[in-house]
Parts: C-alpha cells; structure tokens; sequence
C-alpha cells in the first residue's frame, strides 16, 4: 500500500480490549450457564479463543457484537470423550491460557497453530508437566499433552511473560485443593496479571496476593454466569495518540480511565518523548514498543529498557523495528534488554517497508508514514488485533491507497 504525508483529524471510539476479552470469554466458558459479553471486537485473535473454548465443552452465538457463551463444567472435567484439538491459529494467548485448562481431565488434547506460534517458548508449561509427570511433547503437527493437573506450590520467574501465570490463575481455583503461585526475581506485566485478577473476580472467582510476590488461589471454587462489557483497549488507541503527538486532531472515546490495563501509559510515555531524550522501562507495557519507538524517531529519540521479550513477538520487534527504521534515516542501537533511537532526520523511505506480518508493526509504520509517505508491504496482518484499522485511519483523513491485491482486508473487514 502507498501511504502519503497527511494529518489525522476527527473522532476515535476506542476498540474492545482484546485481552480483557480473551480473559472475560475463558472465565464465562468455565462457567455454568450462559454468560454475555458485550463489546467483542472479532480479530484473528478473538476468533481463535471463541474456537477453542468449544474445546472445553462450551458453545457460544454471536449477534452484533455480543457474544453469548453457554459453559458445561462437566464436560470440562470429564476424562470420557473424543481428543481436543485447539486450533490457536497466530494467538500466543490462546495457546498458553489454554494449555492448563486442557490438563483438567485425563483426555488427550493437541494444540495446532502457525509455524511461528509452535515455535514460541514454553518451558514454564513443560517443566511442571515433567514434575506432575503429565505428558508433554512436541511434534511436528503441534503440542499433545496427556494428564491431569494437581493442586500445589508452583514457582515461575516473573519475568517471563505473564500468560503462563495467567493460564494456571485460569485452572487452579478449579482443583480440588488450595494451590499458590510464587513469582520469583522481579515481575514484569503485572498489570496483565491483575487485568486476569479483575476478569475472574467479576465471574465469581477470589485469588489473593499473600504478599508481593506470592499468589494464594483456594481451590475447589466455581465460575458463576455474568454479563459483562468490555472496556476500551489503550494498546490499540496508543496508535491513534500517536497521530495527536505526531501532529493530528483526534478526539479519543471509550476509554475507561481506571482501567487496569498497563498500556494506558502510553499517554504519558509519548509526553515525556515529546519533551525531549528519556529513558523508558517498558517491560510491563512491551507491546508499546514498536509504536513508542516510531514516537522518539520523530523528536529527540529515546532509551527504552526491557525490551528482550520484543524477540519472542509474533516477529522479532526489537530487530525488525531498528531494522525498518533505518529505511526512514533512523539510527538505533539495539542490545539484549536495551534499544536506543537516536535523533535523526527522517526521510521518505526509498525501499518499500516490511510489515513482517505483525500487527504491531504495520500499524506502527503506517502512522510514521503519514508524516513521511511510502510504500507498506503486508498491511492485512492488522486482521489479527485490529480488522478495521485502516478503515479507522481513512475516517480520520488519512490518505493512502492499496496497490496489492488482498492487502485491502484492513480496510474492508
């Protein structure tokens, strides 16, 4: 696609948060009965989970943006019956929120998904089905693992990323037993932890800190039914603050300023850039990264620590970023858990700018290209988070116009 220099102006209502629902539409899944949640955005991602929660028994219909799910506890803990077989397509959520759930009952299940998702780590999973002697092995077609999960003390390093503690938050209140989770070395995305926390607690299920560090989750609890709206996502509406910073008029909607999401930051974070070179740590907000970094290559550049979990994305971001970048004049330096963008002047890139199929990193690139115009490669991996994303960006002025044949799908969904 060609996208030429122009300014944003208008209205933006927030999209659904997509990790506040993946979490609401597990919690009503596990419920008995029939759970509503309104507000469901239907990206990639969102559609993945709706697919697997079939998997735990549950069944659902959609109308508009409301999504009715019936649970079936019974199904879910019953060890007779077919093998499951969780499609999680791209999402790394899935996959990991999934997994514990999975190991409630004694039925073989198999995970699928893209090459790039089976290839993401999962070593927190794999050690705890080697102590619980739980079968776990990798294949060429996916994951299968075979085996019940037991209540007990779990340790995990809180500096790995937080879907792993969220997935076991998801299965431990439904064990017989009481179990706790203890977070060793410093926790990076807490804020998604306590997002899980706030979802669980509005379908009935009580997890406690003990104490900084440390997760008590009683056992032997229950999911009850609600109905529930999901809030506006920040991660999403950071693009479109970015527009405002970079030079637009957008009026921002739908936001809940309460919210516990951790990238509500980004609305400081791009006035401290604004306000010249800084140093950010952005390990509990890592999926501001990209659009953070195309921030500071139009002012004085930044520093940003905590950036080693970018590499595990669904592209390298740290690398591909920097490398992108430098097609726009940008100098950076990029090292294990920092990367810093320094001031430069910045161009109309002359080769075309890769998207490397990351939603994050096209929607990044294209707000930089309203100030300096180019060519995008790959716009359609929007799909996965944010379907009508150039669609958003055309009602607030922007001008750009597909070239390729089914790159139209951001703007068409």
């Amino acid at each position: 696609m060609i996208i030429n220099p122009s300014k944003a102006k208008g209205f933006f209502v927030a999209p659904p948060s997509k990790s506040m629902a993946h979490r609401l539409l597990i919690c009503a899944a596990l419920s008995d009965g029939k759970s509503v949640i309104n507000n469901v955005a239907f990206s990639e991602d969102i559609k993945a989970t709706l697919e697997c929660i079939k998997q735990l028994g549950a069944s659902f219909t959609v109308k508009d943006n409301q999504v009715t799910v019936t649970g079936n506890p019974e199904f879910l803990f019953s060890d007779s019956g077919d093998e499951k077989i969780y499609n999680c397509n791209e999402s790394g959520s899935t996959l990991r929120f999934f997994i514990p759930l999975s190991m409630l009952n004694n039925r073989k299940s198999t995970f699928t998904g893209s090459k790039v998702l089976m290839s993401r780590p999962l070593s927190v999973y794999e050690e705890i089905c080697r102590k619980q002697k739980i079968d776990f092995n990798r294949t060429k077609d996916g994951i299968e693992i075979c085996g019940k999960l037991k209540p007990g003390t779990f340790e995990i390093r809180g500096n790995i990323s937080s879907q792993f503690i969220t997935g076991l938050l998801f299965a431990l209140p439904l064990l017989e037993k009481d179990s706790e989770l203890i977070l060793t070395e410093s926790i990076e995305s807490r804020s998604y932890i306590d997002l899980t926390l706030e979802a669980q607690k509005q379908f009935g299920i009580k997890i406690q800190w003990k104490n900084d560090n440390t997760l008590f989750i009683q056992g032997n609890q229950s999911y009850n039914c609600y109905e529930v709206t999901v809030e506006g996502d920040y991660s999403n509406a950071a693009f479109f603050e970015a527009l405002n910073i970079l030079r637009g008029n957008v009026q921002i909607k739908g936001l809940n300023k309460q919210s516990l999401q951790g990238d509500k930051v980004c609305f400081d974070y791009f006035q401290e850039i604004k306000n010249g070179f800084t140093s950010i740590d952005i390990s509990d907000c890592p999926d501001l990264g990209p659009v953070l970094f195309i921030v500071a290559a139009c002012f004085k550049g930044a520093e940003f620590t905590g950036t080693g979990r970018l590499k595990i994305k669904e592209s390298d971001r740290g690398r591909v970023m920097c490398n992108e970048l430098s097609k726009f004049g940008v100098k950076s330096l990029q090292e294990e858990n920092r990367i810093v963008i320094y001031e430069s002047q910045l161009k109309k890139p002359e080769k075309t700018v890769d998207g490397h199929n990351d939603h994050r990193v096209v929607m990044s690139l294209a707000v930089l290209m309203t100030i300096t115009g180019g060519r995008l490669e790959g716009a359609g991996a929007v799909k996965k988070s944010f379907p009508d994303f150039f669609r958003r960006l055309k009602e607030l002025s922007i001008d750009f116009k597909f070239e390729a044949e089914g790159e139209s799908d951001g703007l068409d969904n």
